[in-house]
């Protein structure tokens, strides 16, 4: 079934990896690339590369949705989550099926098309998004685009529509995580000629244990959600033995809203790995795995690129920068699971498993990639290490305000005049956030809600705009920074839609393993579907806020927290929109996007 160059590709990953399963992942994604779908006889050729049975294969294949789309030549992929619906994805779908003749998740007679709605593909300042198998993304896509898309399976293979430059900090900002004026640093002369890899050259005396405590002292807290102190994270790494010791980087983000690291990873690439490279110092690991989310074609390409210049260079491998001894970094390709971004379910996932977070203890620091001593960070967070190491922790104070320390990169979508990413001090009012950086509202229409960091962050009236974007002021105006993926709906929004859209994507990213997140996010979703069609009840609205009840604090990992986060967030904030579907039956606000 499978080419001589596949096999030899799939050997030549295996041996990157101090287990062969560390390959797994991406020996599926080169045999459905090769033959074209994944099958039993595909399965049973992989098999005996990674020591497991035919069915363990299938099993790990089956958890992922980017190894299970219909099957055809040229596969659709519709991005169907919040930000996309308000800049009309539904329409594309429906526009789509019109076209093939086809309904949404189903393969044309003839095999040459399918239509698969997709969640968040992490392009959400470019909405609407389509993916054709696995092709770079075709962002802002327009109907006249769909001519092309629909005309030959071979001509939507070859569609290129060129990603649009939309991250940047204003003038009076000194940014230090995305390149000035739409540059891309993608080499390692780019990246030195502004000062790159003296950061790593000057930690490299320090102890690691210096190393952390400056991290920490700067306040720098993780970016991917939780907001946890770095530095002290690093701390919790046991005393150094004979174990091998690693740094897990996430770059799953596929919280719909959140769409920063892929900035980092496509524009300024060698400032993730010196970041990494200083990390790494610190928790004296011998190797980073950076799992990158499937999706991410060109980030993928452009990090695999930059790592091979390290290689190339002697920043990496042998006698590595910094280092005086080995130290590696690989890169791994997820495929389409939004809850392999949760830690403990990206390790299982590294490790050539289904993605289902683990029970803990034992903590990664103790037992975490390989049953080995690891910490896990995000892509943006050891971002801000080399600026931390060459202008020191009180420079790295005075960027933000007090417990919210440093820049950030806000990911601003929906119905904003300007969407993208910008890099802003934390503490930026929400308003000039939105007003001033992004425009305003497309027509200058009035705000309705605003999601403050991703979609499972509780939304915010517009009453609450003036609020400082940092943890503990977020945290007093009822919701948190999360991702610092920033949500605009306007006044023409049905808040129960907008619900309807979030929840269909908990019940699917479920990974099913506790039973009051499996249950409590299909039933919301069912129940806030049937609001929506104008067949609820009063009865339904309480049920929702009791059932999110029983999910919070229920289960291994936070997923069944946020969803219901998100389902209580709405209903407590815009009851009346609810309220009005149950009474009127049906959405009383005609000019609201389509869910």
């Amino acid at each position: 079934m499978l080419s001589e160059e596949t096999h030899r590709r799939i050997k030549e990953q295996i041996a990157r990896f101090p287990h062969a399963r560390g390959a797994l992942l991406g020996a599926l994604h080169l045999a459905k690339g090769d033959a074209g779908r994944l099958s039993h006889e595909v399965f049973a050729e992989l098999a005996p590369y990674f020591g497991m049975r035919v069915n363990e294969v299938a099993e790990v294949a089956s958890f992922y949705p980017m190894f299970n789309q219909p099957a055809a030549k040229a596969v659709l992929q519709v991005c169907t989550n919040l930000s996309c619906c308000l800049m009309g994805a539904r329409n594309l779908v429906q526009d789509l099926e019109g076209r093939l003749g086809i309904k949404s998740g189903n393969s044309t007679p003839d095999g040459r098309f399918a239509i698969a709605e997709v969640q968040c593909l992490g392009s959400c300042g470019t909405a609407p998004v389509i993916q054709v198998n696995d092709n770079p993304f075709l962002e802002n896509v327009t109907p006249d685009l769909l001519d092309k898309l629909t005309s030959s399976p071979e001509a939507a293979i070859e569609v290129r529509h060129p990603a649009p430059i939309i991250s940047w900090f204003p003038p009076e900002v000194e940014g230090y995580l995305i390149p000035p004026g739409g540059e891309c640093w993608l080499t390692i002369d780019d990246y030195k000629a502004h000062g790159g890899y003296q950061a790593i050259e000057k930690a490299a005396p320090m102890t690691p244990k210096d190393i952390a405590k400056l991290v920490q002292d700067a306040g720098l807290r993780g970016r991917g959600g939780a907001g946890f102190v770095t530095g002290l994270k690093w701390t919790f790494m046991p005393p150094k033995d004979q174990r091998p010791r690693y740094l897990a980087v996430n770059a799953d983000e596929s919280e719909p809203g959140t769409f920063k690291d892929r900035q980092i990873m496509e524009r300024n690439p060698h400032l993730m790995i010196e970041g990494i490279m200083i990390a790494c110092l610190a928790i004296e690991a011998n190797a980073s795995y950076i799992y990158i989310r499937g999706e991410y074609i060109e980030a993928h390409r452009i990090v695999s690129e930059a790592l091979d210049q390290c290689y190339q260079a002697g920043i990496l491998g042998d006698n590595a920068l910094g280092f005086n001894r080995r130290f590696d970094i690989r890169i791994q390709r997820g495929a389409g699971a939004y809850i392999c971004g949760e830690e403990s379910g990206m390790l299982e996932s590294m490790e050539g498993k289904k993605g289902q977070p683990r029970k803990r203890p034992p903590f990664p620091a103790q037992a975490g990639l390989w049953s080995q001593p690891t910490t896990v960070d995000n892509v943006e967070s050891v971002s801000h290490v080399p600026s931390i190491i060459m202008k020191g922790p009180q420079w790295f104070q005075q960027q933000g305000i007090p417990n919210s320390a440093g820049h950030t990169l806000f990911g601003v979508s929906g119905h904003v005049a300007k969407p993208g990413v910008i890099e802003l001090p934390l503490g930026v009012k929400m308003r000039d956030l939105i007003e001033k950086y992004c425009g305003g509202t497309i027509g200058g229409r009035a705000i309705k809600a605003i999601i403050p960091g991703g979609v499972s962050m509780p939304v915010l009236k517009p009453d609450k705009i003036d609020v400082q974007m940092g943890h503990e002021t977020l945290k007093a105006a009822g919701t948190l920074l999360g991702t610092g993926g920033v949500i605009v709906m306007d006044d023409r929004s049905c808040m129960v839609r907008a619900s309807l859209v979030i929840a269909r994507f908990f019940e699917h990213e479920s990974c099913g393993q506790c039973t009051q997140c499996r249950e409590g996010t299909g039933w919301v979703y069912k129940t806030l579907k049937r609001i929506e069609a104008g067949s609820g009840s009063m009865q339904d609205l309480d049920n929702i806020a009791r059932c999110a009840s029983f999910m919070e604090g229920q289960t291994i990992c936070a997923f069944a927290d946020a969803a219901a986060w998100a389902a209580k967030g709405f209903l407590n904030q815009f009851r009346p929109d609810f309220e009005a579907h149950v009474e009127q039956r049906g959405c009383p606000f005609p000019e609201s996007f389509k869910a």
